[in-house]
């Protein structure tokens, strides 16, 4: 597979670490081209016409015989460079509750702790709108109550689905593990805690940029 995926990324974002974290438990090689967002580097006519129209990251570049395709949004990115793996349950219902996690993540996770992240830990609150302003205490309710979910369910259990990490695990772990940097304070879910080690005692783990 070297030489067969390249990944546009910007390092500090937890939806393109999720792909380079699924990659390394697979024990695929990427080869990475980083943008800088902050800097409009992904607002580029080149990047525009040629990676992604909508102009976010990350994007999956698969390099196959049959040319060059892009794969946007980073849980299809996983899922593509997972399939037929360990990390996709061979079991029906288990692999559909693992998409069950990986929308929680995207519909109640990633806009609130996620967000939050980038808006105090990379912008700064004094650069915020007025409306982002606003949006800050909504967005920690629900970050809150979505790692309470979360704590709930591993108060049972190791993993999100079955007896080992899942591409589930994978997509909560980008954000939660920083989610420190948004104001959330991660010792009130010990379960989480919990999780978050095991996550990092996987063979083949590499942690964040």
């Amino acid at each position: 597979m070297t030489g067969m995926f390249t990944l546009h990324e910007d390092p500090r974002s937890g939806n393109c670490y999720k792909i380079r974290l699924t990659a390394a438990l697979l024990d695929f090689r990427l080869e990475l081209k980083r943008y800088d967002i902050m800097a409009g580097e992904t607002r580029t006519p080149e990047f525009l016409g040629n990676v992604n129209p909508s102009g976010r990251i990350p994007v999956l570049q698969i390099n196959g015989t049959d040319g060059i395709r892009y794969l946007p949004e980073s849980n299809a990115a996983c899922c593509y460079l997972a399939d037929g793996s360990h990390l996709i349950p061979d079991d029906r219902f288990a692999r559909a509750d693992m998409l069950r996690w990986m929308f929680f993540e995207q519909y109640s996770h990633e806009p609130n702790v996620a967000t939050l992240r980038f808006w105090l830990h990379f912008v700064g609150e004094p650069q915020l709108s007025p409306h982002q302003k606003t949006q800050i205490m909504p967005k920690r309710i629900a970050g809150c109550e979505a790692l309470a979910v979360m704590n709930r369910h591993l108060e049972t259990r190791d993993w999100f689905v079955g007896d080992c990490a899942t591409l589930a695990d994978i997509a909560l772990f980008a954000y939660t593990h920083v989610a420190e940097d948004g104001g959330f304070v991660l010792d009130e879910y010990p379960a989480v805690l919990s999780w978050i080690d095991r996550m990092r005692a996987l063979p083949d783990f590499v942690p964040m940029d």
